[in-house]
């Protein structure tokens, strides 16, 4: 590793710690020319995740782009941003584990749009809004009307399960 600040490459590792997610190690280093200490990041090299748009163009996944939609659906709600940023992670990491390399950006469309329904209704309809290019306000209301529900649905269950007790 080369000095930032002379430009030697002989250094020594002083100390090593790995992040809290354990993909990512950092070295404290020190350089034996000048001794002075700089740190470095050591990040496996992943092969990109690539994204097939509607219009056939290829684009690489852009985690900014992401956050930037789900920042605006999650605007003014009680979510903090340590949220969005495990609910970005957790997303990248459901696509790496899946064993191919380029998804449609309609699959990824719709597995945001499920974590967003279990994370907060009004995000999640905000986001179907312009995800789904809602052409007017009955294409919202039908949104609506299917979320309200699902949540009947789910009550019911919830109150059946409390009867039984």
């Amino acid at each position: 590793m080369k000095c930032p600040f002379c430009g030697e490459i002989d250094n020594k590792v002083i100390d090593s710690r790995l992040s809290k997610d354990a993909s990512v190690i950092r070295r404290r280093r020190e350089c034996i020319d000048c001794s002075r200490r700089f740190t470095t990041y050591e990040h496996i090299e992943e092969i990109p995740i690539m994204i097939i748009k509607k219009d056939g163009r290829r684009e690489v996944f852009n985690r900014e782009k992401v956050r930037s939609g789900v920042k605006k659906a999650c605007e003014k709600r009680d979510i903090s941003m340590n949220v969005i940023e495990e609910f970005i992670d957790d997303l990248e990491r459901d696509l790496r584990e899946i064993d191919e390399k380029e998804f449609s950006a309609s699959v990824i469309g719709e597995k945001i749009m499920v974590k967003l329904h279990e994370l907060d209704d009004v995000a999640y309809v905000r986001f179907a809004s312009v995800y789904r290019e809602f052409k007017d306000v009955n294409d919202f209301v039908s949104e609506l009307k299917s979320l309200l529900s699902n949540h009947e649905k789910t009550d019911d269950r919830k109150q059946r399960t409390t009867d039984h007790k």
